[in-house]
């Protein structure tokens, strides 16, 4: 992070505009604008390191927004990353995100992770899960983990009837994997309905995005280079997502924390050129699609754009158009449908009085388009969204390929 990019810095305020945090406290040292002049005057030893300013560098979402809507063209992002990474190594962690940081780190700790929290769910007592909350989530809303992982549950080559129209890698990531199973079936089926053979790599492991936000770089680089290995050699014509903070890593921060050069960079780089969302593969190849037209039931649907969504891979606008295009499906924009819900990763346990305020403000604008619905293609904001709603809200909130696939013709 040189000091001339720093200054690139006009301070001329449309970050603020853009940024979700700034935008309901009104703070100034909440906005972008502030976070890289606090950088700034750190790396020239002007500002002493504080647990203070790491709690300021934190306040973000790392939603990408004052990086898409700068004029500069500063890549807010990568500074805040790198920034954390030194606010980190001077004070530290919490007990409960150093045991995330743990448990993410490893794929077979993950895993235990994930079964010692589903029997968790299965013998918590009722009174217990509607007491406490994760965050802003109550547990009696956080959703129920898979009873296999899916990736153990699929074989790693799935291939459609006849011949393969061609080959995908699918990486499922953590949320897939071990809390929605839905999506990942729905997912697999509708690759297979257009014909496609799609291979699950099982050495892959979680991106690290959750590391690298909380500055643990040395810890994620072994995960990281465990999916450059799994992924690089497998000839496909695309490696597809379906979180949007999964495709940011791989197709943006990959990249970046190789730049050293050396076989990763190049390996990183052909995965990063192939890497894009489920969404737009599938309006890329619509006309593959065959609708069932026994389908009749109408439902009505509304959406809300993750922001990686909105700011890596700008598929929101294809995620409604498809939505729009499914038999029986009456679409409701919300007025804010393109605005963060708070969820940000593990921003809704580190800031729960923000992220609730946030999401609230949304699950309002949603109930008011009267839809049956809430469409959503990122596993936090479907958790956020969910877990903050009650049965008498009338919401169900899911991922878009759940319902894309339903309105499939079974072939």
């Amino acid at each position: 992070m040189t000091q001339k990019t720093l200054q690139n810095c006009g301070k001329c305020g449309i970050c603020l505009n853009a940024c979700p945090v700034y935008k309901l406290l009104k703070e100034e040292q909440a906005s972008p604008r502030a976070k890289l002049q606090l950088i700034k005057a750190h790396d020239l030893h002007t500002l002493a390191s504080s647990p203070f300013l790491k709690d300021l560098i934190h306040k973000c979402l790392m939603c990408g927004s004052c990086s898409a809507a700068c004029p500069s063209g500063i890549d807010h992002y990568s500074k805040f990353m790198e920034m954390r990474q030194k606010m980190v190594e001077a004070h530290g962690e919490t007990p409960a995100i150093k045991s995330l940081i743990y448990l993410l780190a490893r794929e077979y700790r993950t895993r235990f992770g994930a079964g010692l929290a589903r029997t968790g769910q299965k013998l918590m007592p009722t009174g217990l899960a509607e007491k406490f909350k994760l965050g802003n989530i109550p547990l009696k809303n956080f959703p129920e983990f898979n009873a296999v992982p899916f990736r153990k549950a699929h074989d790693d080559i799935i291939s459609p009837k006849g011949k393969p129209l061609g080959r995908v890698i699918y990486f499922t990531g953590c949320a897939t994997n071990y809390l929605y199973g839905d999506t990942g079936a729905a997912t697999i089926g509708i690759l297979k309905h257009m014909g496609y053979e799609v291979v699950i790599p099982k050495d892959q492991t979680c991106c690290s995005i959750p590391l690298l936000f909380h500055g643990a770089k040395k810890q994620a680089m072994k995960n990281i280079r465990t999916n450059v290995k799994a992924l690089a050699d497998i000839e496909a014509e695309a490696v597809l997502v379906d979180c949007s903070t999964c495709g940011e890593a791989l197709k943006n921060e990959y990249p970046r924390l190789f730049e050293a050069g050396g076989k990763h960079l190049s390996d990183a780089r052909n995965i990063s050129s192939r890497v894009t969302d489920i969404l737009s593969f599938m309006d890329l190849h619509f006309d593959l699609l065959e609708f069932d037209p026994a389908v009749t039931e109408k439902i009505s649907v509304t959406y809300h754009a993750p922001c990686h969504t909105r700011n890596t891979f700008q598929s929101h606008f294809i995620a409604e158009k498809l939505l729009q295009r499914l038999p029986g499906v009456t679409y409701h924009r919300a007025p804010d449908f393109d605005q963060c819900c708070g969820g940000g990763g593990t921003f809704f346990y580190e800031y729960p009085e923000v992220s609730k305020k946030m999401v609230d403000k949304k699950i309002e604008s949603a109930k008011a388009m009267q839809a049956t619905h809430w469409i959503t293609d990122c596993p936090v904001c479907r958790m956020n969204l969910a877990g903050n709603m009650d049965e008498s809200d009338g919401l169900r909130v899911l991922h878009p390929v759940t319902l894309i696939y339903a309105a499939l013709k079974r072939i």
